[in-house]
């Protein structure tokens, strides 16, 4: 196991990255077990090796998840770093906080030391997107990317 620090994991957070080719619009889609899904490889600009993944219910158009993740060098692991999430229940453990709206996780140290618990177990409601899509793009916006040279910065696509 491994366990980041707040500032290892913003700084592989604000990591430039080039958003990958067929995000816009989402290219074949994987469906498997009521959802569909796509998982892009993506390495930023100092060699930090990232997945980006893309996953919405085929039943519940708001059970979605945009992930940034972070593959762990010598380890066949993803660290989460960033999840945005559909409408649904959560709960920090630690502040002992309800949360029933879209939000956003984020990985933590204190969530890693905790133990038990997945790194990005913290998250905070967001009002910024009600969909997939717009949810991409606050990804893309918050996460270090870049548009390739004559594509807009913005999640144009649907999943569906």
């Amino acid at each position: 196991m491994v366990i980041l620090s707040d500032s290892e994991i913003n700084r592989l957070i604000s990591e430039l990255k080039t958003i990958p080719s067929g995000l816009r619009p989402l290219a074949r889609p994987i469906e498997r077990n009521q959802h569909q899904r796509k998982d892009f490889e993506i390495t930023g600009a100092s060699g930090s090796s990232f997945m980006l993944a893309i996953r919405q219910s085929m039943l519940n158009p708001f059970d979605f998840s945009a992930i940034l993740g972070y593959r762990v060098p010598g380890l066949n692991t993803i660290f989460r770093l960033r999840r945005y999430n559909g409408k649904h229940r959560h709960t920090n453990t630690i502040e002992k906080q309800a949360i029933n709206d879209f939000h956003i996780h984020t990985a933590t140290e204190r969530y890693q030391v905790l133990g038990g618990m997945k790194e990005d177990s913290f998250a905070e409601v967001t009002d910024r997107y009600q969909t997939l899509d717009t949810a991409v793009q606050c990804l893309l916006e918050d996460c270090g990317f870049s548009s390739p040279i004559g594509e807009s910065p913005l999640f144009a696509g649907k999943i569906q």
